[in-house]
């Protein structure tokens, strides 16, 4: 960790990336996953009073928005110090002055329990699946399984040419959920024959008015170009669209997964 003091002898643009690294490694010390030699070891200071010490040197950079200032003299006047939201609000507000923005695998995220738990210790709905079919972005696949494992699917099955779930951004973006689930890759013509299969896709039954079955797999297609023909035909219980009204129409593929699963969800529950 560097001085507070000399922080102000540094150029403007060099001064803001050695406090967006600092502050990086605060956060992670202050979640536990600090790298070896990076933890806070700083011994003038507690940790508490160097983050005070080096958010004013952040308070006094002319770029720092208004909105920004006052929500972390906020937070350094409160009576109790959150000193991860700290780090982060000022790390997050430096990277935007430098043009800077993480992407979502970058971010510094308490880390998932490391015990693989068996499917037979989950709660999930029995049967109830989900086919992920080329999906090339790999944080689009940790997504999909993160919401498949938050609501109930039983097992998670991917195509051939999808994106490997143990991609080290895939696991980062699906926070435990991959080592959970587990998943099977195999081709669309080995799926069980014994559930019902659907697609999500355009140009189906609107989604308030899908019949969804007690048990099935729903196959969602790449980025892309969606589900593929063969999927299409594959899909014996038919097809099942989310009704949008905006100009665009158009929703990114995890995204879509989490609406159609609420509603697959709640018609279980009706």
């Amino acid at each position: 960790m560097i001085e507070p003091e000399k922080l102000n002898e540094l150029k403007a643009g060099q001064k803001r990336r050695k406090l967006a690294l600092t502050f990086g490694e605060l956060e992670r010390d202050i979640l536990g996953v600090a790298e070896k030699g990076t933890a806070y070891n700083f011994k003038k200071l507690s940790r508490t009073e160097y983050i005070k010490a080096v958010t004013q040197v952040v308070l006094s950079d002319p770029k720092l928005s208004q909105s920004t200032a006052q929500e972390l003299t906020t937070l350094l006047n409160s009576s109790s110090i959150d000193e991860r939201r700290i780090c982060n609000t000022a790390r997050n507000a430096l990277l935007e002055i430098l043009g800077t923005f993480p992407a979502e695998w970058d971010l510094i995220i308490a880390p998932h329990a490391q015990e693989k738990i068996s499917v037979e210790k989950r709660n999930f709905f029995p049967g109830v699946c989900v086919y992920a079919e080329d999906i090339r972005s790999p944080f689009n696949v940790g997504s999909i399984f993160r919401t498949a494992e938050a609501m109930g699917c039983e097992k998670v099955y991917i195509s051939p040419n999808c994106t490997n779930p143990e991609q080290p951004k895939a696991i980062r973006s699906g926070m435990g959920c991959i080592e959970t689930l587990g998943w099977t890759q195999c081709a669309l013509d080995e799926l069980p024959k014994d559930k019902p299969v659907f697609v999500l896709e355009t140009g189906g039954t609107p989604l308030n008015e899908f019949k969804f079955p007690k048990e099935g797999i729903v196959i969602i297609g790449s980025e892309e170009l969606g589900v593929s023909p063969e999927a299409l035909n594959r899909a014996d219980y038919g097809r099942v669209s989310i009704p949008m009204t905006g100009l665009k129409a158009s929703l990114n593929v995890g995204v879509a997964f989490g609406i159609l699963m609420q509603a697959w969800v709640n018609a279980l529950f009706s």
